[in-house]
């Protein structure tokens, strides 16, 4: 009887024991969390949200502390599990954000994920531990958002939109050569000297022409003749004398031209008085007070029987002018510019293919802008490298082929030797870091392209506008590209909400692809025009169905999923 009284009192101290123990803290209703933003966004290559939450009032256990995990769970089952932070009750000693039992309470709580593409389609979670004493349960997850618009992803880094250019050759089939000679006359005379005729710069200047006259790549481009006078003697001596000069000068080389029977033009012209002559020789001269007579001549510009006068005047320093300076100036000056004509269009192709160390570094890499074949272009570099290895132009030129086909590691490994023979070029500066850009590598393509900023043009500004995109600052990079009419710049203009830019953009891309038609379907679904949304997600199906199958996962269309007509477009 006494056992059995003593099991009864037992059993009763149990059960108020465990009537007295504090339940497990239930389910939360997901009406107590938000979350910024929502749709979770990719920006930078990262996942970042702020999600606030509340404990009600009579809810947290004093002796408890609550673990609040993050977790983004995608459609495929991967979890990317957050930073823990954790809360406590209020009899609970640490340092944790302590919560009223009676009054509840709320928090914040900063996410944040490297993003991975599987986060396309996937969900914020918020899972919670408790831990009273040592007894562990779980409270049950709540969503707290919808996830990833991963929109700034699509910013392109490749040679479809971006420019690498070559350095240019220097060619010219026509270069001009100039040469002249000075038929010297004495004082107040205008008959030509033997001695002068004999010249070697004169009898060279006539043997051109006579070249010119028997060759098919010699061309006399201009034939001259002017006369001086000193302008010591005054113009009423000055004036016929010149005259005479020029004369007797052009009746010489008339009958040179004649016994060469040579049909050239002589275009003969005389000066009274060569001040400017006498002001050039002046300045370059070491005559004592010089800087006195220049002086003189800029007081007197308009009186030069006064700027005369006043040399004259200066006796000393006149006499070595009269030795020096003015004897220069009685002359005939004979011009003569030949355009020398180089290998025609025809004649440069076919020695770059059969024998193009025949050809000089200029013409030979002319001889690649002559064909639009890749192939023949890239074999004409080649020879460059192979024939002037120390030109850099064929390693640069070269590396752009090979960048433009997508073969980046071939093109940088190019582009570095480039850069060790001419390390400041803008071109092969501005090629590396576009070439390391394509292969992800944002940092060093910085550094290449801060060396090209005086590339010229808009190419640099385009560079930088991808890597402001891939960095997650928009408005910069909308800055950067301008009104460029490409899909990177209108892929900015969409980040930054400047939704009526960006279809204008994109609707002047000059050759609009796939990727062209499904940002214009992100515009149309941004801005509730169901109809551009499905005109668009059309051509960019039919551009490749590899964006439809992205439409099923991305966030831009996530209203749009149920939507028959949307649905049977991306199928």
């Amino acid at each position: 009887m006494k056992k059995g009284l003593y099991l009864i009192a037992a059993a009763i101290l149990a059960f108020a024991f465990t009537s007295c123990a504090p339940k497990p803290m239930g389910a939360l209703d997901p009406s107590y969390f938000s979350t910024n933003p929502n749709p979770l966004e990719e920006n930078g290559g990262k996942v970042v949200a702020t999600v606030t939450g509340k404990f009600p009032p009579n809810y947290f256990d004093k002796k408890t502390v609550v673990v609040v995990t993050p977790v983004l769970k995608t459609s495929t089952g991967t979890e990317y599990r957050g930073t823990p932070v954790s809360y406590q009750g209020e009899k609970i000693q640490g340092n944790n954000q302590q919560v009223s039992y009676k009054l509840g309470g709320t928090f914040t709580q900063h996410v944040s994920f490297d993003y991975k593409p599987d986060m396309a389609k996937s969900e914020l979670l918020l899972e919670f531990s408790a831990t009273r004493i040592k007894k562990t349960y779980e409270i049950p997850s709540v969503k707290v958002a919808d996830g990833v618009i991963a929109t700034s992803t699509l910013v392109a880094a490749n040679s479809e939109n971006l420019n690498s250019p070559i350095v240019a050759d220097k060619f010219q089939r026509i270069i001009q050569e100039k040469q002249d000679a000075n038929i010297l006359f004495v004082i107040q005379q205008a008959n030509l000297r033997p001695k002068e005729l004999k010249q070697a710069a004169l009898v060279d200047l006539i043997k051109r022409i006579q070249e010119a006259k028997d060759s098919s790549n010699l061309k006399v481009a201009d034939f001259g003749l002017h006369s001086y006078a000193s302008p010591d003697g005054g113009m009423k001596i000055n004036e016929p004398l010149s005259l005479n000069r020029e004369k007797n000068t052009k009746k010489y080389l008339d009958n040179q031209m004649k016994k060469l029977k040579a049909d050239v033009n002589l275009d003969a012209t005389y000066t009274a008085e060569d001040w400017d002559g006498f002001q050039k020789l002046m300045e370059a001269s070491n005559i004592q007070d010089k800087e006195v007579i220049l002086r003189v001549l800029s007081m007197y510009s308009n009186d030069p029987q006064k700027r005369m006068e006043e040399i004259k005047n200066m006796s000393t320093v006149f006499k070595t002018i009269a030795d020096q300076i003015l004897p220069q100036l009685r002359r005939s000056n004979v011009s003569l510019t030949m355009d020398i004509i180089g290998k025609s269009d025809d004649q440069i192709s076919n020695l770059a293919q059969t024998n193009p160390s025949q050809l000089t570094v200029e013409e030979l890499l002319y001889a690649a802008t002559l064909t639009n074949d890749q192939a023949k272009k890239a074999a004409i570099y080649q020879k460059v490298i192979d024939l002037y290895p120390n030109d850099m132009r064929g390693y640069n030129n070269l590396g752009t082929i090979d960048f433009t086909k997508g073969n980046y590691d071939d093109a940088a490994r190019l582009f570095a030797k480039a850069l060790a023979i001419e390390p400041n070029s803008a071109q092969a500066n501005y090629n590396m870091g576009i070439t390391a850009l394509a292969q992800g590598d944002a940092a060093k393509a910085q550094q290449y392209l801060g060396n090209a900023g005086n590339l010229g043009g808009n190419d640099v500004n385009q560079a930088l506008g991808i890597i402001y995109l891939q960095q997650g600052d928009y408005e910069k990079a909308k800055t950067a590209f301008g009104d460029a009419p490409t899909n990177n710049a209108a892929l900015a203009q969409i980040l930054t909400k400047d939704y009526s830019a960006a279809r204008a953009t994109l609707n002047n891309v000059k050759n609009p692809d796939g990727e062209t038609a499904y940002l214009l379907a992100i515009v149309g679904a941004r801005t509730n025009d169901r109809q551009l949304v499905y005109d668009s997600m059309r051509k960019a199906v039919a551009a490749n169905p590899q964006w439809g199958v992205k439409a099923t996962t991305d966030a831009e269309f996530a209203k749009y999923l149920t939507d028959t007509d949307f649905m049977n477009i991306i199928k």
